[in-house]
């Protein structure tokens, strides 16, 4: 019998709108502008605040996907998650030293919940050794993850080192060597991939509600201008996305969905750093040679991460060099004039508009052409 496709709950969207408010608290890092730029230590607070709870929605993610059951346990526990969250984005600010235990508690609460679902999972599964291994690694992820945590604390306190990116690095090192082909039979990729969209969504949200200061002021041609190729912008990164998923991702395919699960937080990421990187444009206090290159770093990883995803491209949209090669050259043209314009915001927000729909139409070129053969 074919496995019933898992669809998306009700419940997972509620969870999901928290994860709204933390996107908005950890941008918020990036606010303070020092000496034409982001301080370094504000800068890695920001990389560790956002991986972290990325992180978290993929455990959240990944068990619901394999052992939830839309149940009073589930509701319970992801209730209980989204109140600890308030205490992280509570504690996700400039002067974070201040909140450092109340976050790092919450982060580390919130990890043995996942794992302790996972432990009463245990009871459903025996007899079944692949998922009882399963099961038990994941536990060995969480678990070991939550306790890194708590050590990070006094660590902290007692030597001013902040270590919070050993544990996130765990999780992820971790995560991936214990995740064996048996777990693909545990995953529904078509659910899990769906999940990631919803999470790229409202990420994008968040970017067009940074925009909306374009639209500030007094309406004239150089605010129409801006305003339309900012939206241009969003409109475009928003379409590579959805045509990869809708055209080129192979929603059916047998896998652990771990590799997909990493790339989309890094992903993600870069949506994030686009958002702050369009709000840096518009921002005099930041100077230009900082916000050209923030603005090409977020460009640059978002549409990495993209080729990468075509990893779990359908068979006949397999990535290929004659694909990669004008893109790679298009994207090299663009990163000199980018710097080379970057005093002189017309032409360099257009350029910007063109590359994005550049890429685009590459990738709806590709798809169609393949799709044909």
């Amino acid at each position: 019998m074919e496995k019933e496709e898992k669809k998306v709950e009700y419940l997972e969207l509620i969870y999901d709108l928290i994860f709204v408010y933390i996107i908005g608290r950890n941008n918020s890092l990036l606010h303070h502008v020092e000496g034409g730029f982001v301080s370094t230590t504000t800068f890695l607070a920001y990389i560790l605040c956002s991986l972290a709870i990325i992180q978290i929605w993929n455990f959240s993610t990944f068990y619901i996907n394999m052992h939830g059951r839309n149940g009073l346990r589930d509701h319970i526990a992801l209730v209980l998650n989204m109140y600890l969250l308030y205490y992280i984005g509570e504690g996700t600010r400039l002067h974070w030293e201040t909140f450092h235990t109340q976050y790092h508690v919450a982060w580390a609460l919130i990890l043995v919940n996942i794992g302790a679902q996972y432990a009463i999972e245990l009871r459903h599964h025996r007899g079944l050794a692949h998922e009882v291994r399963s099961i038990r690694n994941m536990m060995i992820v969480l678990f070991g993850e939550a306790l890194l945590v708590l050590l990070v604390i006094p660590v902290y306190h007692r030597t001013g080192l902040a270590l919070s990116a050993v544990p996130i690095v765990f999780g992820m090192v971790l995560t991936r060597l214990l995740a064996d082909e048996s777990r693909a039979e545990l995953i529904d990729f078509a659910h899990l991939s769906e999940r990631a969209m919803l999470y790229v969504v409202f990420t994008f949200g968040e970017m067009i509600i940074a925009i909306a200061s374009y639209f500030e002021g007094d309406f004239t041609w150089r605010s129409v201008y801006f305003s339309g190729m900012s939206f241009l912008i969003v409109v475009g990164l928003f379409c590579c996305y959805e045509l990869l998923y809708d055209k080129i991702i192979d929603r059916e395919r047998r896998t652990t969905g771990i590799n997909y699960m990493l790339i989309h937080i890094f992903l993600i990421f870069g949506l994030n750093l686009m958002t702050t990187a369009l709000e840096f444009m518009r921002d005099e206090a930041v100077a230009l040679l900082p916000k050209t290159l923030f603005l090409l770093a977020a460009f640059l990883l978002y549409f990495l991460c993209l080729f990468a995803l075509q990893t779990f491209a359908k068979p006949h949209l397999e990535i290929t060099a004659r694909f990669l090669a004008p893109i790679l050259a298009m994207t090299a043209v663009f990163v000199a004039l980018m710097v080379v314009l970057r005093g002189l915001m017309v032409p360099n927000i257009l350029l910007s508009v063109v590359y994005v729909f550049a890429v685009f139409f590459m990738l709806w070129r590709f798809s169609r052409q393949e799709e044909q053969k």
